[in-house]
C-alpha cells in the first residue's frame, strides 16, 4: 500500500505546560500499559460467585502514577495459570499473610510497617486502592508489600502451594445483607476447607465485619469447620488486636453505635484424611 494512502500522523498541537493533557484511549487499549489486567484470569475459568464485588471510581493521578511506576515490580496478576513462589515473589522467605479485600490500602500499610518481618500479599480489585497501597509502599519503605489484582479465589485453588500461607485476613468483607444474596459471602464452608488447605498448622485467620448478622454467621461456620479452632476459650469473639489498626471508615460507624466484631480462629493440625489427599 502506498504511503500516499496512509500519510503522516500530524504533530500533537502545542499545550500549557501547567495543564494536564488528558489521553483518550482507543477501544482495546490496557488502561495502565504496564499495570494491573482488567480481568487476569480471563476466560481460563468458569463463571461463577466470585470473592470481590467490583468497584469503579476515579483514579487520581498519583495512584495511577504508582500504577504504572510499581506494578511490574509489586504487582501480581491472578491468571490461574501457574503456581508461584512467594519466597521469590518477595524475595525472602519471611512468613507471608494473605489479606483479602484491602480497601485503600491505609490499614495494610500500617500493619506492614508494624510487622516488617511479615510479608502481607493484599488482594483486591479496586484499581484506585491498589494504586493508593503501592504509592503508600513505596513512600514509606515498605518492601514486605505486594499487591494482587484478580479473584482470591483462583489465588488459593490455582496459584498457591499447600501450607504456603502462615495468616489470613478478611476485614470488612462485603456483607450481601439481603438474604437472597447471602450465598455470595466470602466465609462459606468451601472457602475455609479451601483456605486452611493453603494455610499451615498453626496460622491464623482473622475476620472483623461491622454487621452483627454476618459476624454471627461467621462465627458458626468457623466454630463448625474441623480445620479451625477458637482462640477464643469462651467461643466468641475476640477484642481487637492491637496489630490491626483502627480504620477511619471504622471510627465513624463505631460513632454512629456500630459494633465491630473480630473472629480469630487458629488453622488446627491436619487430619488423617487430609495427609492422604
Amino acid at each position: 500500500m502506498s504511503d500516499s494512502l496512509n500519510p503522516p500522523a500530524p504533530p500533537p498541537a502545542p499545550h500549557d505546560p501547567g495543564v494536564p493533557v488528558r489521553h483518550t484511549r482507543a477501544k482495546g487499549e490496557p488502561r495502565f500499559p504496564d499495570g494491573p489486567k482488567a480481568d487476569p484470569a480471563g476466560s481460563h475459568f468458569e463463571r461463577r460467585i466470585r470473592s470481590f464485588q467490583p468497584r469503579r471510581s476515579r483514579v487520581t493521578a498519583g495512584q495511577a502514577d504508582a500504577l504504572q511506576r510499581l506494578w511490574p515490580k509489586w504487582g501480581l496478576d491472578i491468571d490461574g495459570q501457574r503456581v508461584i513462589d512467594l519466597a521469590e515473589l518477595f524475595g525472602n522467605d519471611r512468613p507471608v499473610v494473605l489479606e483479602i479485600g484491602f480497601g485503600m490500602g491505609e490499614a495494610t500499610a500500617r500493619m506492614a510497617a508494624g510487622d516488617p518481618d511479615t510479608n502481607i500479599l493484599a488482594v483486591d480489585v479496586h484499581t484506585p486502592g491498589q494504586g493508593n497501597l503501592l504509592g503508600l509502599a513505596d513512600r514509606n519503605g515498605l518492601s514486605n508489600v505486594r499487591v494482587g489484582n484478580g479473584d482470591a479465589i483462583i489465588l488459593l485453588r490455582e496459584m498457591l502451594r499447600p501450607d504456603a500461607l502462615d495468616g489470613l485476613r478478611v476485614y470488612f468483607p462485603d456483607p450481601w445483607p439481603k438474604k437472597r444474596h447471602h450465598k455470595r459471602r466470602l466465609i462459606q464452608p468451601e472457602f475455609l476447607t479451601l483456605a486452611a488447605s493453603r494455610m499451615r498448622p498453626g496460622a491464623l485467620l482473622h475476620s472483623a465485619t461491622d454487621w452483627e448478622p454476618y459476624a454471627e454467621q461467621m462465627l458458626d461456620v468457623l466454630t463448625a469447620h474441623p480445620g479451625f479452632e477458637n482462640t477464643q476459650p469462651d467461643g466468641g469473639f475476640a477484642p481487637r488486636p492491637e496489630f490491626r489498626p483502627l480504620t477511619r471508615f471504622e471510627g465513624q460507624g463505631l460513632d454512629k453505635g456500630h459494633v465491630v466484631n473480630d473472629l480469630l480462629f487458629r488453622r488446627v493440625p491436619h487430619s488423617t484424611a487430609e495427609l492422604g489427599r
